[in-house]
């Protein structure tokens, strides 16, 4: 198809940024290691740009800011989920703790003030 006046173009960011989004929602660490791969690989590529490709880049990420959107929105509630979920094990660590691990937590009274 290439002789007809199609050009095989790179990943579009946009669809990088989807597939983010995407992996991140399923917690699919493996994709996620390699499109951090791909992005630093961009990063990369960026250094010798000419104006041609900077104004490539520039219609790209205009195409793709709804979905990056999206991607930080996801970010952020994985990082909150992720700090309930520390902060969940902080406290079961420290109950276990404070029983010794081996004992059933003390039940206060009838009355809930523990003078019994």
């Amino acid at each position: 198809m290439q002789g007809i006046g199609v050009r095989h173009e790179p990943t579009h960011l946009k669809e990088l940024v989807a597939e983010a989004s995407r992996a991140l929602a399923r917690l699919d660490a493996d994709r996620l290691e390699e499109l951090a791969l791909s992005c630093q690989a961009l990063n990369r590529d960026l250094k010798p740009l000419n104006q041609q490709q900077r104004a490539e880049l520039a219609r790209q990420s205009r195409e793709a800011g709804g979905d990056m959107a999206t991607f930080a929105r996801v970010l952020e509630a994985t990082r909150a989920n992720l700090n309930v979920m520390n902060r969940l094990r902080s406290l079961r660590s420290d109950q276990f703790e404070y029983t010794g691990g081996n004992a059933e937590p003390s039940v206060i009274g009838d009355r809930g003030h523990g003078d019994n």
